[in-house]
């Protein structure tokens, strides 16, 4: 049986995320956009987690970053928001330089902690420098009537992201990026500049989270340190590339539109029980799909899915053999 081609998905999604705030209700389109800045979150984590294979639980970190350098340039400045959250994005790769050449340092666990340290940190920076942050007070900002605008720009940073993915999956700098996630060591001795490439990986997988936080923030017209700095947003964005599949091109898709639905669903009907449910979930996938809902479709071969310049390769190696 022919498996499904992702072409034929992401053209599918195109269409529904065109006609959706069209044809949908406000609380489509608002769940969307919650959906799409997870969706940016995943792809964005993926890149450092799940191709350089540094796992880690400091994306809130730029994440918060954004938030707070777009609600500041709103509030004190009038910025219109998109122009802020370029800024944010801006905001989110200048940190991200430095902090790249120090915490990449680190490997395995420690990198994840210290990734995890960092967000702490900021967390406690927003709480404690009320004259810049508002501290536990918060940044309230004007709402916006129309969501719909807000929609869109998330949609383009998602199909971004995706398109960026795809075409570093199908690359050299892909795969360079899997030869430091298998074995850097390795990939060092073969030439490869690993530290460069990391501190690249980071900062590029740094911005667009930085401009999702700031139009997170437009979105509730309101943030404070624990909203901007949540745990929870790091954790589901790394069970979503889980659940979906690391180091793949659909994986985050699969994954953020799998969790986003179940948690909505199960928010709606048992809120008592619903982060036990999704907690259980999760640890389900983990044990039973360890390598994500797309490497089990290519498994059975009902997602026809590859690396092209692996095959391009595999086939110059056997006409020179």
């Amino acid at each position: 049986m022919k498996g499904i081609n992702p072409l034929g998905i992401a053209a599918v999604a195109g269409i529904v995320a065109l006609l959706l705030p069209l044809v949908g209700s406000d609380y489509a389109v608002s769940f969307s956009i919650q959906l799409l800045i997870f969706l940016v979150l995943a792809y964005s984590w993926n890149l450092i987690g799940g191709y350089a294979g540094y796992t880690h639980f400091g994306q809130v970190s730029f994440f918060g970053i954004g938030a707070y350098v777009g609600s500041l340039l709103i509030f004190h400045w009038n910025v219109p928001w998109y122009l802020a959250a370029v800024v944010a994005g801006f905001a989110g790769a200048v940190t991200a330089i430095p902090l790249g050449a120090a915490m990449l340092r680190l490997k395995g666990p420690f990198f994840a902690i210290g990734m995890f340290g960092l967000a702490r940190v900021l967390e406690a920076f927003a709480l404690g420098f009320d004259s810049i942050t508002q501290g536990g007070t918060g940044i309230y900002l004007k709402p916006i009537n129309d969501l719909r605008p807000l929609y869109y720009v998330a949609a383009v940073v998602a199909a971004i992201m995706l398109l960026a993915t795809w075409k570093l999956d199908n690359s050299r700098l892909g795969l360079k990026l899997l030869a430091i996630r298998e074995d850097e060591s390795a990939a060092e001795s073969l030439g490869i500049p690993t530290t460069r490439l990391k501190i690249g990986t980071l900062v590029a997988s740094a911005i667009a989270p930085a401009a999702m936080g700031a139009l997170y923030a437009v979105y509730l017209g309101f943030i404070d340190p624990p909203t901007a700095f949540a745990s929870n947003i790091e954790l589901t964005t790394i069970a979503m590339v889980l659940l979906g599949g690391m180091g793949t091109v659909l994986g985050p898709l699969c994954g953020a539109v799998v969790l986003s639905v179940v948690n909505e669903v199960l928010w709606a009907n048992y809120p008592q029980i619903y982060l036990a449910s999704v907690g259980v979930i999760i640890l389900l996938a983990v044990l039973y799909m360890p390598r994500g809902i797309v490497n089990l479709g290519m498994k059975t071969g009902w997602l026809a899915i590859g690396r092209p310049l692996f095959r391009r390769m595999a086939a110059r190696q056997g006409h020179a053999s």
